[in-house]
């Protein structure tokens, strides 16, 4: 992108592109574009560093994200939790392991 481009198109992006495209890259990300938007945006990340290095930023920031969320908690935890609920609800023995069980399976 040439200087004058940069001008035309400054509202306070970093890099000087508009802060419209750079919510564009979130679409892109989110797979949310037509396939000549995806296009247009591939195109203006090769021309444009900043936008690249906000692209791969907020790409790390979604791999790191999904990555902590896809871990399971420890089946003491969770029976710990279950076994709290239970108390607090008043239920039997019989019917939180039932429920317990229905859980566990559900998460797996």
């Amino acid at each position: 992108m040439t200087d004058s481009q940069r001008d035309a198109h400054d509202d306070g992006a970093p890099c000087g592109c508009s802060q419209a495209q750079l919510e564009r890259i979130h679409e892109y990300l989110d797979g949310a574009l037509t396939v000549d938007d995806v296009r247009a945006i591939a195109e203006h990340l090769d021309d444009c560093p900043d936008c690249t290095h906000e692209h791969d930023l907020e790409r790390e920031i979604r791999t790191a994200v999904r990555r902590s969320c896809a871990e399971t908690a420890p089946e003491t935890l969770r029976a710990s939790i279950m076994s709290r609920i239970n108390e607090a609800c008043g239920r039997t023995e019989a019917g939180a392991q039932a429920e317990s069980e229905s859980v566990r399976q559900s998460t797996q």
